[in-house]
């Protein structure tokens, strides 16, 4: 099968980290004909041939003949192997960093673009950054290594190890660099880290919304988190208009079952996010936040 045609679609959800990617990836997976790779994230996949790109801010141009077609070529056999649905859903979180370059790669795509109220995504990025979560079972990471390229494994063990041992030793307040890393992320290692994150969170909508701007409006998808955990079943008929045509309409029935553990959101954190954060920073994210037609 060539890789210039890909007899499926491929649906790419766009958000910052802790912004619901899962949720919304695992509600549209429990669909007839949606599937997605049985892991959490694909970066791996994405940044092959580009692993010593200094951040996830890939541009277009990167995407060389023999990385589209390596990238291509994944997706494919993940077709195949998941029952070869109409939809493959993929959900990189730093992808939201180089919408362009996805797009290079995939042209065929359609995107849903999933935000959250940036206090919220903060509060919860800033405990990631320290490690305070759970660490997944060996299985979670068995299952990413699986669609890690094999020639990439020993880097990706080699910063993973580093990180840890730096934090254990006290060496630093974080794991490294956790989520998607922006331009110049880097160097900012004297910025707070909750200042840090509400950067990563405003650089990931600043980038993707420049992406979306030379888009057809029919690709993209454009929903917030609170909405979706409000009203799921409004926003999911919603993604099925905009971005996917089932070749035949789900039920109500169906969709019901699909919503079934959606909850509505808990109140948010502004309150107590905001007086932590500089001056530039929280007025770079209530900038941002009234774009998105956040009350702030």
């Amino acid at each position: 099968m060539s890789d210039d045609i890909l007899p499926f679609t491929p649906l790419i959800i766009i958000g910052a980290g802790r912004s619901g990617t899962n949720i919304l990836r695992d509600t549209l997976t429990s669909l007839e004909g949606f599937e997605t790779w049985p892991c959490d994230e694909i970066n791996p996949i994405w940044r092959h041939g580009n692993l010593f790109w200094p951040n996830d801010e890939i541009p277009a141009d990167r995407a060389t003949p023999a990385i589209r077609k390596f990238i291509r070529y994944q997706f494919i056999k993940y077709w195949k192997a998941s029952g070869r649905p109409k939809y493959v859903v993929e959900k990189t979180c730093a992808n939201t960093l180089r919408v362009p370059f996805v797009d290079a790669v995939l042209p065929e795509a359609r995107y849903i673009n999933l935000v959250r109220d940036g206090y919220d995504v903060v509060a919860s990025a800033q405990k990631r950054w320290q490690g305070d979560f759970e660490l997944p079972k060996g299985s979670y990471f068995l299952s990413k290594a699986r669609y890690t390229p094999i020639r990439d494994l020993p880097v990706y063990g080699y910063k993973f190890l580093q990180a840890r041992l730096k934090m254990k030793a006290g060496k630093s307040e974080h794991l490294g660099i956790w989520g998607p890393r922006f331009e110049g992320m880097d160097q900012m290692t004297d910025t707070p880290l909750i200042d840090l994150c509400a950067l990563q969170w405003a650089a990931c909508i600043e980038r993707s919304d420049a992406a979306y701007a030379a888009m057809t409006p029919e690709r993209v998808a454009h929903i917030t988190y609170e909405r979706f955990m409000s009203e799921p079943m409004d926003v999911l008929n919603g993604i099925l208009d905009t971005v996917a045509s089932p070749d035949q309409p789900f039920t109500d029935e169906t969709l019901t079952k699909a919503i079934a553990g959606i909850r509505a959101p808990s109140p948010g954190k502004r309150a107590k996010v905001a007086p932590l954060l500089s001056d530039p920073v929280r007025e770079r994210l209530d900038g941002i936040m009234t774009r998105k037609g956040y009350e702030l």
